[in-house]
């Protein structure tokens, strides 16, 4: 069985360890500092075998040199990126095993260009999406159209329902707050919020996420519906799902 433990770091990120039964030897996804990692490393006598990473952005990337310099791990990450220190580049389509598990590459620009993710489909499936779906919303679009993230959150979406989703950021609350405006019929939304904010309240993470649930909640995957599409009226065009979604962003932007 294979453990995923959130480690907390700069504002308001999360570097995801994995870890299968009790081995001493984990991966880290997305190390944007050292320090945590290290601290966490040292305290649990563990060994930092691989390092996943999902795009260039410096607080997915900015603790891995120091990672790197200091234990020398396998680091997997896009083919398409300038990223120093990646000694195994994967692409749409590879499959690559990571703590006993085979994962598998989505290519999912829209954020970045170089943007992948990685889901594997063991028990339960789980899928390390970066800042590519987030627990309702989706990740601004500083490189790619508005067309790719819509294929890339709907190729996401397309994975088994029961799929755990571990987002890079805790962003939950500020998501739901602007889905409670874009979606105002779906209940779904409105009692998700409602768990957030107890959650938040305790200090607690709102993440994993599931694809079941980020269907229900996320308008970015509810462009069709005609509450999302409604309210998007309001704020621009809308006159098929993906001027929807364009409008949506858009409007999160400025929200």
């Amino acid at each position: 069985m294979m453990s995923v433990t959130p480690i907390p770091a700069l504002s308001d990120n999360y570097i995801w360890l994995l870890r299968q039964d009790t081995s001493q030897s984990v991966c880290v996804v997305d190390p944007g500092e050292a320090a945590p990692v290290i601290e966490l490393l040292e305290r649990e006598s563990l060994t930092l075998d691989t390092i996943i990473i999902t795009h260039h952005h410096h607080d997915h990337t900015g603790g891995l040199s120091e990672l790197v310099k200091r234990y020398s791990p396998r680091v997997v990450g896009p083919a398409n990126t300038a990223i120093e220190g990646i000694n195994e580049p994967v692409e749409h389509g590879d499959e690559v095993r990571i703590m006993g598990r085979l994962f598998s590459v989505i290519a999912t620009p829209g954020h970045t260009l170089d943007h992948v993710s990685y889901f594997t489909p063991g028990i339960p499936p789980l899928l390390f999406c970066g800042d590519t779906m987030f627990c309702g919303g989706c990740g601004r679009l500083f490189e790619g159209t508005p067309e790719q993230m819509q294929v890339s959150l709907q190729t996401l979406a397309e994975l088994p329902e029961d799929t755990l989703v571990f987002a890079a950021h805790e962003y939950t609350q500020a998501n739901l707050i602007f889905a409670r405006a874009a979606d105002p019929d779906n209940e779904d939304v409105r009692y998700a919020l409602q768990e957030c904010e107890k959650a938040r309240a305790l200090n607690r993470p709102t993440l994993p996420s599931t694809i079941g649930r980020e269907l229900k909640i996320n308008p970015y995957l509810r462009v069709g519906t005609n509450s999302v599409r409604q309210a998007v009226g309001n704020q621009g065009a809308n006159d098929n799902d993906l001027a929807t979604f364009t409008t949506l962003r858009e409007w999160k932007n400025r929200f």
